[in-house]
């Protein structure tokens, strides 16, 4: 680290912090390779001080946590309004540090803005319910109230949208918030508590601590943590929950994919090969609801291969602050790591239609630079096929009938997210009810739901029974309390009766 390489700090208790460690993390700009930061990497202490601060924002007569909805829906609406105006800027952080293209960009802002607006809405979301006279002068109600400092651990594909899964439901139902962002692309975190300042919001009701592993055990295992929400890889959101439920919170963790596209044989094909071609390249294919294996039903599997292929010709790679498509990958290390299926592809028998390797990228020469890959005939033994590789590899399996398409996507240990593309009505209904998968597409390649439902898979990719936003992240974010009342004259109370309260 040079003299001159500026260091980003935590935010804690509403103000930036060196905090104690002294440990740093390289952040790179993935379209030119160079290092443009360093992060602090955050000590069991620096997690201890936003805690703290989260706590003494929350506890008390005039906490966040007694806050009136008034004031809450004040400052959402106030940061709901900056972040619209400001969403340009915003985006421009996202590619500086992640390197999607600046429209993709752009696009994860507008989802996480979605679940900011539902939020906005919380007045009705969080209402209890009142039952009258259910015994003579008894009445019963329920109220949703906040658990307290809840933890957010969020990954390095979505830095913006991810965190705004939950932490606008969060705040707006009374918590308050310690996120830890990735390593690897941190700047936008610190650009949100900013915003949160602007918009009103108290201090130390939202808190930043960067860092690795070493702040997520802290998150995971302090006792005034009352929650932990994370998204990642499967292998760390299955340590994340055990983790966490061993230590006695409440954890949503979702975790990896292997998404795939049923393509039946009456199937508009120029549909499907535009569709397969957006989900599997977008982002660089770094997305948990990326389509990495589109299964096409004999005899669609040739013309359907040809047609990706020709649309794959047209695609520019390069700096998305310029006319790229599709930017670079996160680091040089993950680039190399997934260039390397393909000579597992050729290995394992497949064919490599178009290879990304040799890629003449629209930007610096040291930029993390891997092309749409499009590999044919994978054998579902290969680590192709097995593989999360979260990248630009898309991968054709062949098979003879919807049935066997079905067994391949049922028989995997994800289900995060699937498609069928069929101009058949029955065909998907029946696929809807089939699939083992938490998330379908019909003819919609990317069914990632809008804010007012709920994200999450099944089986190794949610960890849990809680999926983020939607009603379930009010759900997860709140804890019911229900109240027996009764009010009589003293002369009327009935006198001693030992036997179990009956409704009378």
């Amino acid at each position: 680290m040079t003299a001159d390489t500026p260091v980003l700090d935590h935010w804690i208790g509403g103000s930036l912090s060196a905090g104690e460690s002294e440990r740093t993390s390289p952040v790179y700009d993935p379209a030119l390779g160079q290092v443009t930061k360093h992060v602090r990497l955050g000590s069991g202490a620096d997690v201890d001080a936003a805690v703290a601060a989260a706590r003494a924002a929350y506890a008390g007569p005039g906490g966040w946590g007694r806050s009136s909805i008034a004031k809450r829906q004040t400052v959402m609406f106030a940061f709901r309004q900056l972040l619209a105006e400001r969403r340009g800027e915003l985006a421009a952080i996202l590619t500086s540090e992640h390197g999607k293209v600046l429209s993709d960009a752009a696009g994860e802002v507008a989802r996480g803005l979605e679940v900011v607006e539902f939020a906005c809405g919380m007045p009705h979301l969080a209402k209890g319910s009142y039952s009258q006279s259910v015994s003579t002068d008894v009445d019963v109600y329920s109220v949703k109230e906040p658990l307290g400092v809840v933890g957010i651990i969020s990954p390095f594909n979505f830095p913006a949208m991810v965190p705004m899964w939950f932490f606008p439901i969060a705040i707006a139902t009374g918590n308050t918030v310690v996120l830890k962002p990735s390593e690897k692309d941190p700047s936008v975190a610190n650009w949100l508590a900013e915003l949160w300042t602007e918009a009103g919001l108290p201090d130390g009701v939202f808190n930043v601590v960067h860092g690795d592993k070493e702040a997520v055990d802290a998150l995971l295992e302090h006792p005034d943590v009352a929650s932990v929400s994370f998204v990642g890889s499967t292998p760390i959101a299955r340590y994340v929950y055990e983790k966490g439920t061993r230590a006695g919170k409440r954890v949503q963790a979702l975790g990896g994919a292997k998404n795939h596209m049923l393509v039946l044989p009456d199937a508009d094909l120029d549909l499907v090969a535009d569709s397969a071609v957006n989900a599997g390249f977008g982002s660089a294919g770094e997305r948990c609801m990326a389509i990495s294996v589109v299964l096409a039903v004999d005899p669609v599997g040739d013309a359907l291969v040809d047609k990706i292929r020709d649309r794959m010709g047209g695609l520019v790679t390069g700096d998305g602050r310029g006319e790229a498509d599709m930017g670079p990958l996160i680091t040089r290390e993950h680039r190399d790591k997934v260039a390397g299926y393909l000579d597992v592809a050729t290995t394992d028998g497949a064919s490599v239609v178009v290879d990304g390797r040799g890629v003449e990228a629209a930007g610096a020469a040291d930029g993390f630079w891997l092309g749409p890959s499009l590999v044919d005939h994978v054998a579902t033994t290969s680590t192709v096929y097995t593989d999360e590789i979260f990248g630009p590899v898309l991968s054709i399996v062949r098979v003879a009938s919807y049935d066997e398409g079905l067994a391949l996507i049922n028989g995997g240990p994800y289900g995060n997210g699937t498609a069928i593309f069929t101009n058949d009505g029955g065909a998907a209904r029946r696929f809807q009810q089939d699939v083992e998968v938490g998330m379908v597409g019909i003819n919609v390649p990317i069914p990632v739901p809008v804010a007012y439902h709920s994200f999450g898979g099944w089986k190794a990719s949610l960890f849990g029974d809680a999926k983020a936003y939607g009603p379930s992240g009010v759900d997860f974010f709140t804890r019911e309390k229900a109240v027996t009342s009764r009010w009589l004259d003293p002369a009327t109370h009935g006198g001693l009766n030992l036997g179990f309260p009956q409704n009378s």
